[in-house]
């Protein structure tokens, strides 16, 4: 299976801080990663560079066969889906949610005077009952909660059909129950035969759907592990990632952390 995002010796310098420092880390079509770390370990960092919307200092980046540096941005981004807070936070909160989907179809934040077709509007529909978000099309995205927020988010991440997806920190903020609806609509859309590569980045186990293949474990601007779920996503990494004696159990394809210190056990923070 081709690559569909390649990382060849990646540095990310700001301010004279290093952000990323030397990550090699190869995506192919077919499978479904978690990024796992700490505040500041660099994860959010891994998604930017992924999403084509910083540049290495050092190094080589390939997404979907272009490197970085030699490709017009704009024509690559189209076929790349990203949710975050940070893209939310660009939405015009009198926008409709339907139209905050259908805006995905020219890779912009708010509805202007572009004009769509009707496959376009078909498509978003359809997208918007697939995450149980059709009787939300009406609503404007200001007055939605928080779950239904990032819901849309996804729903748009997803309209145009994109080559590889990216998701940054979807769960977060969001009570038990509005997590759990999330994370089981995740884990359908992973598990499917024809969903994307993915790329989710979580400070939580609790978070990982069923259906994600791989994990990338980072800490302090490097990868402590990476590879499959199942041989690497152990205690032992994750006690060096958080640097914290840490106790992992996984039921069902769901996993639970928490920390071990002097006989007793508490929730590992994050």
């Amino acid at each position: 299976m081709p690559s569909v995002l390649q990382f060849s010796d990646v540095s990310v310098v700001r301010n004279l801080n290093p952000i990323l420092d030397g990550v090699d880390w190869t995506v192919t079509g077919d499978q479904r990663w978690i990024v796992l770390g700490p505040n500041g370990a660099g994860k959010t960092t891994l998604l930017q560079l992924a999403a084509t919307l910083i540049h290495p200092s050092k190094g080589t980046v390939s997404v979907l066969d272009e490197t970085l540096g030699r490709v017009d941005v704009f024509e690559l981004r189209p076929r790349i889906g990203f949710a975050s807070s940070a893209l939310a936070k660009r939405v015009p909160p009198e926008e409709t949610v339907l139209d905050v989907v259908l805006t995905a179809a020219y890779s912009v934040t708010g509805r202007w005077v572009e004009q769509y077709e009707d496959i376009d509007v078909k498509r978003a529909s359809r997208v918007l009952a697939e995450w149980k978000l059709d009787h939300l099309a009406d609503r404007r995205f200001g007055t939605l909660s928080d779950g239904e927020q990032k819901r849309v988010q996804i729903a748009r991440a997803i309209m145009t059909d994109p080559e590889l997806l990216l998701l940054d920190e979807p769960a977060a903020s969001l009570d038990l129950g509005t997590r759990e609806e999330l994370v089981e609509l995740l884990g359908g859309y992973a598990s499917a035969d024809d969903s994307p590569a993915i790329i989710m980045v979580t400070h939580h186990v609790e978070e990982i759907p069923v259906g994600f293949t791989h994990v990338l474990l980072v800490r302090d601007g490097g990868i402590v592990a990476a590879g499959p779920i199942a041989e690497t996503l152990t205690a032992e990494h994750l006690s060096e990632t958080f640097d914290l004696p840490i106790e992992l159990s996984e039921e069902d394809g769901r996993f639970h952390a928490r920390s071990v210190r002097a006989g007793r056990s508490a929730v590992a923070p994050s």
